[in-house]
């Protein structure tokens, strides 16, 4: 789970009603680039991204981050076949077309970043750009999977308190912060969690379908990534030919770890399709 260290709102921001999602949009004084929409993973929220939010609004960016269907302040429902990553995918290709014709930034963090290939393979004209921000090629392994295993049964025994009971005090937080993380899970649907956590132990290695979209592509990561392991992300960021950073002092999410690291590693990213476009403008004209 990946919990904001602070609750505030930039003053450039607003919390906005995208019909069944929920949302936070910051506008530029000078709107000067691309829009860009940040998704959020497994039991997170738009949340997870605020301490970015100002400085990509400040380079001129139109910014936002929204829960996905059924995750804290978006409306879920108990049909399974509603929490899928090809249902969560429409969702995001809604949203893009919803934002106008422009090509948007897309940054997908950890089962945020599946949801968001798999929309790029579906409609790559609908990407200015696609991140995976600690996010695999293939489904999650390791001591994560694990742990989606064991509390499974649970979930579906004794529902979101059996599975809070395990979750509750893992991390020495503000009490602010974890009432924050207590009404989040509890908000979130039950069947949202059991069907994405599914999802995430079968995820399928997408990478040559996604490398084929022609989308540019940056893979980033916390250098301690306790999630995807870092060498196999690294592997991935090879074999799709994407733009690669490796985001020191961060685990699996350094949006909320490093942000003021993560913000320049997007913004320079983004930056350099600006000066190719440029470039290829102008040989066109010459």
């Amino acid at each position: 789970m990946s919990t904001p260290r602070s609750l505030q709102i930039p003053p450039c921001a607003r919390a906005i009603d995208l019909g069944r999602l929920a949302a936070v949009e910051t506008t530029p004084v000078e709107r000067t680039r691309a829009t860009v929409v940040l998704v959020p993973g497994y039991t997170g929220s738009k949340e997870d991204f605020l301490s970015i939010l100002e400085q990509l609004t400040d380079a001129g960016h139109r910014v936002i981050a929204y829960d996905q269907r059924g995750q804290y302040e978006s409306v879920g429902d108990d049909d399974p076949l509603s929490y899928g990553i090809a249902a969560l995918a429409r969702d995001l290709l809604g949203l893009l077309h919803l934002l106008g014709d422009e090509p948007v930034h897309v940054v997908g963090h950890s089962f945020g970043g599946l949801v968001g290939r798999h929309a790029a393979i579906e409609d790559p004209a609908a990407f200015r750009s696609l991140t995976l921000l600690d996010s695999g090629p293939a489904a999650i392994p390791g001591e994560r999977a694990e742990r989606i295993v064991a509390l499974r049964p649970v979930l579906l025994e004794r529902g979101k308190a059996g599975v809070w009971e395990y979750m509750e005090g893992a991390e020495d937080l503000p009490a602010e912060i974890e009432a924050f993380r207590h009404r989040r899970f509890h908000a979130s649907s039950a069947t949202g969690l059991l069907v994405m956590g599914d999802a995430l132990l079968a995820e399928p290695d997408r990478t040559d379908e996604l490398r084929g979209t022609d989308v540019p592509l940056l893979v980033a990561y916390g250098n301690e990534d306790d999630a995807w392991p870092p060498a196999v992300q690294a592997d991935a960021a090879e074999r799709l030919r994407a733009r690669h950073a490796v985001i020191s002092g961060a685990v699996h999410s350094p949006a909320v770890e490093q942000p003021n690291a993560t913000a320049r590693v997007l913004l320079d990213f983004w930056a350099s399709l600006e000066d190719a476009a440029a470039r290829e403008a102008r040989a066109a004209t010459s």
